[in-house]
């Protein structure tokens, strides 16, 4: 399981800096590969992490699309 927790870390923190993404895509990409780790850290066994996968896309995603609003008004003239 400690192979597959390094992939998704890998396949996260490469695809955060990828062109064309959104901040909500980044930080749902980051943010579900953290949570595969905390899950699978915390509860030992692949329910916890798809769970932990869950929430982290999910909390990333909705930190990432609050960036993008801010940003958002920012460039409004």
């Amino acid at each position: 399981m400690k192979k597959i927790a390094i992939l998704i870390v890998a396949a996260g923190l490469s695809a955060t800096g990828c062109a064309g993404l959104s901040n909500a895509g980044n930080g749902a990409f980051g943010g579900a590969a953290l949570g595969a780790l905390a899950g699978q850290a915390l509860g030992h066994n692949t329910k916890s992490t798809l769970i932990g996968t869950g929430v982290g896309a999910v909390l990333g995603y909705g930190i990432g699309n609050e960036i993008d609003k801010s940003r958002a008004k920012l460039t409004q003239p």
